[in-house]
């Protein structure tokens, strides 16, 4: 199997931490030079670092990817840097917990702004560039949410739906200009926002509340960061050449096994 990305530039948004940070991480191990996307400098910072002390290549950029003149920017200098682009990886998002009756409209909006508009923004950009060169891979970061209904998460589960929607429709525009788009759906991944969550809104009970988070997955766990990378390297590679207007579930049994 043919997972190497060498000599080929990644921009992979949300990268400062948790599944971006992971993705990141397992694509210069293969080559890629990575543009570490995030709005968190020292966390950019941080995650390009390393890649670079353990002998990769990354680049760090700070961006709000809501903002479509910033991402306009970003991409133009990552071409004055590298010359190309061949894989966008639109990981960044934000959560939030509400019914449509409890969801303000502000919050409603800020999810949009990101989850939304944040992706639409990067692929706006970006892809008239893969266009010109007649070759590139775009994945998109969905969820479990953008394909069935789970409790109190409307406006997290519209805008991954959105992002579902997306990826059918940059797959079919560009499938005869060398282009391929697909998305993942993850369930509940073990990254510092969970952890953040669950001290925020559940202190002195973070251990149960945890446990009963990864019990939700049949597998009875949450997955790693690294499980979800792999599967991004592989889509993003020419292991997956076939591989375009897809959604791949990664879950843990969430979608599909009962116990």
């Amino acid at each position: 199997m043919n997972l190497s990305l060498q000599d080929r530039t990644a921009i992979i948004t949300g990268a400062g931490s948790g599944i971006g940070r992971a993705i990141a991480e397992a694509f210069a191990a293969q080559g890629a030079r990575v543009q570490i996307v995030d709005i968190a400098a020292d966390q950019a910072g941080a995650t390009a670092a390393d890649i670079q002390a353990a002998g990769g290549r990354a680049d760090a950029r700070v961006c709000d990817i809501s903002d479509q003149s910033a991402v306009k920017g970003l991409v133009a200098e990552i071409l004055a840097d590298t010359g190309r682009i061949d894989i966008l990886v639109n990981n960044a998002g934000i959560a939030h917990i509400g019914t449509a009756g409890n969801t303000e409209e502000s919050d409603f909006d800020r999810i949009y702004r990101v989850n939304v508009k944040g992706v639409y923004n990067c692929l706006h950009a970006v892809l008239p560039e893969m266009e010109r060169a007649r070759s590139g891979v775009v994945l998109n970061m969905a969820s479990v949410a953008s394909i069935t209904g789970i409790p109190d998460r409307f406006a997290y589960s519209t805008s991954k739906a959105a992002v579902f929607g997306m990826t059918l429709s940059v797959a079919t525009d560009y499938i005869d200009k060398g282009i391929r788009c697909n998305c993942l759906c993850p369930a509940r991944v073990h990254t510092p926002f969970v952890d953040g969550y669950l001290a925020k809104n559940y202190p002195g009970k973070e251990a149960e509340m945890f446990a009963k988070l990864s019990q939700a997955q049949p597998i009875g766990r949450m997955a790693n960061p690294s499980e979800i990378a792999d599967l991004a390297l592989y889509l993003c590679s020419d292991a997956s050449g076939f591989v375009t207007g897809a959604s791949w579930p990664i879950d843990g049994g969430f979608m599909n096994v009962h116990r």
